[in-house]
């Protein structure tokens, strides 16, 4: 049988990882756009001259030969044929399948911002090229703006702080990271960062990027009249999924991406999907997950996405380490809020009627392990008689016959 994979990220290396470890004797191939496998995670740590390409790369050595997968690298793929069972790629090659599984992830999504998207220095932070490119331009740089506080734009800053550069940070928001930290997390990090000369400006928005004849960045004009000087600027305001290729194929898409069921599969016969191509759920141990998931049912192995938890980042920014799970704000006054302090150790759990629903971790993050499991299991601690921070496995790792834990 034919199994071709489509994306080198973290769900199809582990698509056909899994292929591999459950079939001895299936053909696999794996066509991918990047001609390296990295981990877009890590890409500032190219940019600062932490690892070199090859230290991006998060599969094993020799991974296409000790697995046996046929790799098409550097090229993209134009065209699906369910019917014919067929992939068009970019030079014209057509390869076919008896079951696909595609995993082409999601691309940086440029708002449409006066001159922002024909610009010249304007760029993502999504592929290996968009690192090169960052990394090849600052010498010659002054100032950069990175249009969004999210992750890819926290991580674009940490990435260029060892420059000689002024940085400026643009944010609609009133905090960075505002799907992974409060207000009292994020104020830790600004700190530091404006200790390190970081202009944070939240609370505004793009308007005009303005050029020179050139097409040159020279400054971006905000909504409140203000005029931001940049020659660089590096776009985190989100991503699309890549399914630019599907849309004559026939095969369900909605408005964030690739639609797939609990078992990887699509609504068309042996076409399965992993990944970021869904627009859902974007984080690594969720991609890896529906790798595994959508190479089994491939394979006849039929295996169910059940669990889609993942913490929502472990970051180290300025050297302060913080871990996020689950809801980090509370919905509304029927949760409760724990938090304890202690010098520059931050702890908050939201839980309600015995169930942990989230919580941060900042400083030391000894406790996020068992605070994972109590999320993660959804373990009801209004049964333990100690305080919420002073809880260890001992205290629920005890379980009965028919799987309920004792205390």
């Amino acid at each position: 049988m034919r199994c071709v994979v489509v994306g080198a990220s973290a769900a199809g290396i582990s698509c056909a990882k899994t292929l591999r470890e459950l079939n001895k004797d299936v053909e696999i191939t794996l066509i991918s756009k990047d001609e390296y496998v990295v981990s877009r995670c890590i890409l500032h740590h190219y940019i600062e001259d932490v690892r070199s390409i090859d230290d991006l790369n998060f599969a094993p050595y020799d991974f296409f030969k000790v697995y046996g997968v046929k790799w098409i690298k550097g090229r993209e793929v134009t065209k699906i044929d369910p019917k014919e069972h067929k992939l068009s790629l970019d030079n014209g090659e057509e390869v076919e399948y008896d079951k696909v599984c595609l995993a082409t992830g999601s691309s940086s999504f440029i708002p449409p911002i006066e001159n922002l998207r024909e610009a010249k220095n304007v760029v993502g932070l999504r592929n290996l090229e968009d690192a090169i490119l960052i990394k090849d331009l600052l010498p010659n740089i002054k100032d950069v703006i990175v249009l969004g506080g999210g992750l890819v734009g926290i991580d674009a800053i940490a990435g260029l702080l060892k420059y000689d550069v002024k940085i400026h940070l643009v944010e609609m928001g009133d905090r960075i990271l505002p799907l992974q930290l409060d207000h009292y997390a994020a104020d830790a990090y600004n700190k530091r960062l404006e200790e390190r000369g970081v202009d944070l400006r939240f609370g505004v928005k793009a308007e005009k990027l303005i050029v020179d004849k050139d097409n040159n960045p020279k400054e971006l004009e905000l909504n409140t009249g203000d005029k931001v000087p940049c020659d660089l600027v590096i776009v985190a305001t989100g991503v699309r999924s890549n399914v630019g290729f599907i849309k004559d194929a026939g095969i369900d898409c909605d408005k964030f991406g690739l639609v797939i069921n609990e078992k990887g599969e699509t609504d068309t016969k042996d076409v399965y999907g992993a990944g970021d191509v869904t627009g859902r759920n974007p984080i690594w141990p969720t991609a890896v997950k529906e790798g595994i998931i959508a190479a089994s049912n491939m394979l006849g192995r039929e295996l169910f996405m059940t669990d889609f938890f993942g913490s929502k980042n472990t970051m180290n920014i300025c050297n302060l380490a913080t871990m996020s799970l689950g809801t980090v704000i509370k919905p509304d006054d029927s949760y409760e809020e724990v938090i304890d302090v202690e010098g520059e150790d931050y702890k908050k759990i939201i839980h309600k009627e015995g169930k942990i629903y989230g919580a941060i971790i900042q400083g030391d993050l000894s406790y996020s392990g068992v605070l994972t499991q109590l999320i993660k299991e959804k373990i009801d601690v209004s049964r333990v008689k100690k305080p919420l921070f002073d809880i260890d496995y001992a205290d629920f790792f005890n379980i009965k016959e028919n799987l309920e834990f004792t205390y």
